[in-house]
């Protein structure tokens, strides 16, 4: 890479688990320090520099992903901004089905379910489905499909959808497209303006090393006015510091989706991550990645490879499944050199960031090939 990479703090071993939490940059303890902990311990009070801490969140996703600061509002998870956009919609009982795929997080399908009580049916496409075909997502939206769960990434196989194509055909049959970029935002390019979702949810803790409890949920203009969710606080309110106990207005924009007084830290600690991550280029971290993840793929044989072998097809996993007779064996010599991985029923996911590199890769498929590769 061409720029002057970010430092991140130091790990023994060879670090692949970006899909579960990215490594912290070298400066998340002077930035916490300076974003959060000096203005609680001063002699003023510290809510008014800590609230343009949480403003300065909104405007770095805004800065990653397009669209205005204003169209964020911070969440806790994925999950919680979810059960609030479910909640906070009044389905049409002749379209109050949830397409989701089998694929999908489970997370986000526990929320589906609960959603139930608030009139919805749920419908998915089986699992196993090429999401990147159009004509598979045409096959099961009909005329009861009134809101759709798009994931942008999938967490198990490394599947990339065609977010922008999926969403302009949500959009001429009607549906409601809510998307999941966890496993995407920071290692893949988003351009919010150009997907013209309806919401789009994310979190800061994976590819974006901005840790736990830094979520956000995107909603586009014509969304707001459908929105009035059930999970409030003084924060959804048009007029946070009005205090009159007899009068709720939603705020109009993003914030109606906020609640009770917000944490903060999570959104300091990202906050810088975006930032930095931003200024070395999402496009640049994107061919890092694929240049490491095809090193993978080129080294491994092709029966072993689960993820999709094009590079507009994955995101920045890759999921390897040996033989049952060899799982074990090769489990054994990754964990013996220091392999930081995960394993799950698609198989062992290896997800490549900036601070790896062309030698650890070699060395993660020389394990492989000790084990009978």
């Amino acid at each position: 890479m061409s720029k002057r990479l970010p430092q991140f703090v130091p790990i023994e071993g060879i670090y692949l688990l970006n899909h579960s939490v990215g490594r912290p940059l070298a400066s998340t303890a002077e930035a916490l320090q300076r974003g959060f902990l000096d203005h609680w311990q001063q002699q003023s009070e510290p809510w008014p520099h800590w609230l343009r801490s949480i403003d300065e969140f909104n405007q770095a996703l805004a800065g990653l992903l397009g669209g205005r600061a204003e169209q964020f509002c911070p969440q806790t998870n994925l999950s919680s901004g979810f059960t609030k956009l479910l909640f906070g919609l009044s389905p049409d009982h002749g379209r109050n089905q949830i397409l989701l795929s089998e694929d999908d997080f489970p997370s986000m399908a526990f929320v589906a379910e609960q959603a139930r009580a608030n009139g919805y049916e749920l419908k998915f496409m089986p699992a196993g489905s090429d999401l990147t075909d159009l004509e598979v997502w045409q096959t099961h939206i009909d005329e009861r499909v009134g809101l759709a769960l798009v994931t942008h990434v999938q967490s198990n196989t490394g599947m990339q959808v065609p977010v922008a194509r999926v969403c302009q055909l949500l959009r001429q049959h009607g549906v409601t497209s809510m998307v999941d970029v966890a496993q995407s935002i920071g290692c893949v390019p988003i351009n919010l303006d150009d997907w013209q979702a309806d919401v789009v949810l994310g979190s800061c803790v994976k590819w974006l090393c901005g840790g736990p409890g830094a979520g956000f949920i995107w909603v586009n203009d014509p969304m707001l006015s459908k929105l009035q969710p059930k999970d409030v606080g003084w924060f959804s309110h048009r007029n946070p510091f009005e205090f009159d106990v007899h009068k709720f207005d939603y705020h109009p924009g993003a914030n109606r989706l906020w609640g009770g007084t917000p944490s903060v830290l999570p959104f300091v600690t990202a906050a810088n991550s975006i930032r930095v991550l931003t200024e070395v280029g999402i496009d640049a971290i994107r061919q890092h990645n694929l240049a490491l993840t095809q090193s993978l793929i080129d080294g491994c044989d092709d029966s072993w490879v689960a993820s999709p072998k094009q590079a507009n097809r994955r995101g920045g996993t890759v999921v390897i499944q040996p033989p049952q007779s060899t799982v074990e064996v090769v489990i054994e010599q990754l964990q013996r050199q220091q392999v930081h991985f995960d394993r799950r029923d698609t198989g062992l996911r290896l997800s490549p960031h900036l601070y790896n590199t062309e030698q650890e890769i070699d060395q993660v498929l020389a394990c492989l090939h000790r084990a009978g590769q």
